[in-house]
């Protein structure tokens, strides 16, 4: 889980990142989480496996079952794997980079506690319902993309409301579901906006197809049925995941090639900004990760110093030193 959470931080993801340690605790002490259990596997076959995460820590389920889905697509060149039974596991492309680093491309979905308001709708039904894709170009380069199917992740709604700084329209909805760009009221309402607008079926599509691809596909509660994450409950989430490994070396040779000369391609064309080049899904962590070993770590503002000042004096136990 600790790799998980850096993960995300390091790649200036800082909503998904240590900002998420007090609510894993929190359902552990609640004991709606069971932080000891291991994933099990219930049904397979040469390229399928159906997952049991025994209510676990999120980030342990996904790794067991990327790695599942690697090791069996390896040997057939496509495999995917889900899971019930788990917990929030942080940002997508932790798994499907897992996937891109052994030369795989890979994908992971996974639902959430129900968030959207589909389009036309005036409630809540779906979550925000991630999807991932990284793909591996030639030596170190790749594409990297990993996105929420709301417009933005519930969790950058909580970090611009806890930098008290305003949203901008087309984010979220107030209790009475009217646009707003006070990131408190969306945080009280909890209501997304989906993908491309209320009135665009591309959120709400995209988030069905995520729900097809894990909590339906694995039998684990799904839309509505998911309870409210970070509110005190007795009621364990049992989140679906869906993972999937593709072997390159299973199809016609030469992808990585062709595809750092798409993805090469791109990134020299004319910028509408000469001083903002041309990027692709990854490039902007990539650029942030170069920035963070350059200056010897990742910057943390003082809020999670006092967040994990207060974790450590609850827990009793040694707190983090920062520099």
């Amino acid at each position: 889980m600790a790799d998980g959470l850096v993960a995300a931080d390091y790649r200036g993801i800082y909503s998904h990142g240590l900002s998420r340690l007090e609510p894993y605790i929190k359902d552990i002490t609640n004991k709606v989480c069971d932080p000891n259990a291991c994933p099990k596997i219930m049904m397979e076959t040469v390229s399928t496996a159906a997952v049991n995460g025994n209510n676990g820590l999120g980030t342990v389920i996904g790794a067991f079952c990327m790695d599942l889905a690697i090791k069996k697509a390896s040997e057939t060149g496509i495999a995917i794997v889900v899971t019930n039974g788990s917990n929030h596991f942080g940002i997508n492309m932790f798994y499907t980079e897992r996937a891109a680093e052994k030369g795989f491309i890979g994908m992971a979905f996974t639902n959430t506690s129900p968030v959207m308001v589909p389009a036309g709708a005036k409630d809540v039904c779906l979550g925000t319902n991630p999807i991932s894709i990284a793909a591996p170009g030639e030596g170190n380069d790749r594409m990297v993309m990993d996105i929420a199917t709301t417009a933005v992740s519930f969790g950058k709604i909580q970090t611009y409301n806890r930098n008290k700084k305003q949203i901008p329209l087309g984010w979220g909805l107030d209790e009475h579901g009217k646009e707003t760009t006070d990131p408190e009221l969306v945080v009280k309402s909890r209501k997304l906006m989906p993908l491309g607008g209320n009135v665009s079926y591309k959120g709400t599509g995209f988030a069905l197809m995520v729900e097809c691809l894990s909590g339906l596909l694995a039998d684990a509660n799904y839309g509505p049925n998911i309870r409210q994450w970070g509110q005190k409950t007795d009621k364990p989430a049992n989140l679906g995941h869906g993972f999937i490994a593709i072997d390159p070396q299973k199809f016609p040779a030469g992808f990585q090639k062709r595809l750092s000369d798409l993805l090469n391609y791109i990134r020299k064309m004319q910028p509408v900004d000469p001083n903002q080049p041309v990027m692709v899904p990854g490039d902007l962590e990539r650029k942030i990760m170069e920035k963070v070993n350059k200056q010897g770590g990742i910057t943390y503002t003082p809020t999670h110093m006092s967040m994990v000042e207060k974790i450590s004096k609850e827990l009793g136990v040694k707190g983090v030193k920062f520099k």
